[in-house]
């Protein structure tokens, strides 16, 4: 185990597994380097099945070098219809090439537009739109261009696959990967942390100001100017076209006045639904994240539980050979049941979980349950806290706390599976060993 880079520790990743040397190299120098494609789990009628009963079409794109969000920004525009009608199952990296899947309610095949480097497949309708989940996971293929050390590949496997724990897989934390956060500038789990604390202001101005060195300089100079004035007016006058969040924001304020924390609750509530839902959702990644290294530093075992754990068991439907954790299916591990739950856990039915805390958490019991209470004391936070309103609140759940997945690794280029709502970063930031956003 070795320290982990600056800019992961400001969200919660502390360390590495193994302590090799990185192979050191870079990703994404082209969008091809980077590829993507859901493991679809929807159920899709016939594409001319009765549209009153199943008012949703479903597609999927294959996009090159596409924001998730701003993908389906440019087809609502292009169809002159809400954002709001289009749904879809997981984010995708921008600089990549991504297959998924997208659901519009009330759209025939006809209407959908052409978008430049966008193939798009009709598949047919379904009776409810795609919601976020709503797939298995994603199988990765990802090049490494300009490994400095590809020789130190095979010692950073066999150290992974001592921390996965089973034949056959490498193992790695389940942290909730830097892009999690924002790649260039990780404000978003700062954003959601004041939304939880109710500091209205302070969300706002995480998003709309806190200049980041890496940003080009029109944009630090126009956050730095929101933050030396408050002057919402002047601020929207200079603030740059591209940033069209953070100018929305900076609208209400001039409209409303930016004065009272309503004021500000406004403000942020101009983002899109899903991006309210995010930055919370980034709060509880960041917790999660220092959950994961508290345990890694204490030496408690990530494979197998220790009295005190909650665990969830494998799901059973799960397509091909992913190993998918059913958190709707958990236990809590006593004394007695730890050897009993350990053998399921050595043979991938049964995985380890920590909080991603809401209003609904149950802390597990011991030495897990007290690293959990600690972590969310040093933010000054309870549970009770995520009783928030609207896009904002949280029940929570759990999550597992081990990523497992076969891998092949031919010429510095990585194919391997993973669970929905994992980063293929995760596991790619133990052979690289370096900035992530150098990577």
């Amino acid at each position: 185990m070795r320290p982990a880079q600056p800019v992961e520790q400001v969200v919660g990743i502390d360390y590495y597994v193994s302590d090799a040397d990185g192979i050191g190299g870079r990703l994404r120098v082209a969008p091809e380097d980077f590829r993507v494609h859901e493991l679809e789990r929807f159920s899709v009628e016939p594409v001319d099945a009765d549209p009153g009963s199943y008012a949703y079409l479903v597609f999927r794109a294959t996009l090159k070098s596409w924001d998730t969000n701003q993908f389906t920004k440019e087809v609502a525009s292009r169809m002159g219809i809400s954002r709001e009608r289009l749904s879809w199952a997981g984010t995708k990296d921008k600089h990549a090439v991504t297959t998924q899947l997208f659901s519009i309610y009330d759209a025939t095949p006809e209407e959908l537009p052409e978008i430049p480097d966008a193939d798009i497949e009709v598949l047919g309708r379904a009776g409810r739109g795609l919601q976020f989940g709503d797939l298995a996971g994603n199988e990765f293929s990802i090049r490494v261009r300009d490994a400095e050390h590809p020789e130190n590949v095979p010692e950073i496997t066999e150290s992974l696959a001592n921390f996965g724990g089973r034949e056959g897989v490498v193992g790695v934390p389940n942290f909730f990967g830097h892009q999690r956060f924002g790649s260039q500038r990780p404000v978003s789990h700062e954003v959601g942390l004041a939304v939880v604390r109710g500091d209205w202001e302070d969300a706002v101005m995480a998003y709309v100001g806190n200049p980041a060195d890496r940003e080009r300089d029109q944009t630090r100079e126009a956050r730095q100017f929101v933050e030396e004035t408050r002057d919402w007016k002047a601020a929207l006058d200079d603030y740059p076209g591209y940033l069209g969040y953070e100018r929305a924001m900076l609208h209400k304020l001039t409209e409303n006045g930016g004065e009272t924390p309503e004021h500000f609750r406004e403000a942020l509530e101009t983002l899109p639904t899903n991006l309210q839902r995010l930055m919370v959702n980034a709060a509880q990644s960041y917790l999660f994240n220092k959950i994961l290294s508290e345990r890694l530093a204490r030496g408690i075992p990530f494979d197998t539980a220790v009295a005190g754990d909650v665990v969830c068991f494998a799901d059973t439907n799960a397509p091909g050979d992913l190993v998918l954790p059913d958190t709707d299916r958990e236990q809590a591990v006593t004394k007695k049941r730890v050897d009993t739950i350990n053998r399921h856990c050595e043979r991938g039915r049964a995985f380890v979980t920590a909080p991603l805390i809401g209003t609904e958490t149950e802390f597990a019991d011991g030495e897990p349950g007290d690293i959990a209470r600690e972590v969310l004391d040093a933010e000054n936070l309870t549970r009770e806290d995520f009783d928030l309103p609207g896009e904002f609140h949280s029940k929570g759940t759990r999550r597992a706390i081990l990523l497992q997945t076969g891998l092949d690794v031919t010429d510095t280029t990585f194919t391997f599976s993973l669970p929905k709502g994992s980063y293929a970063t995760v596991l790619l930031r133990e052979y690289l060993k370096s900035d992530p956003n150098a990577m």
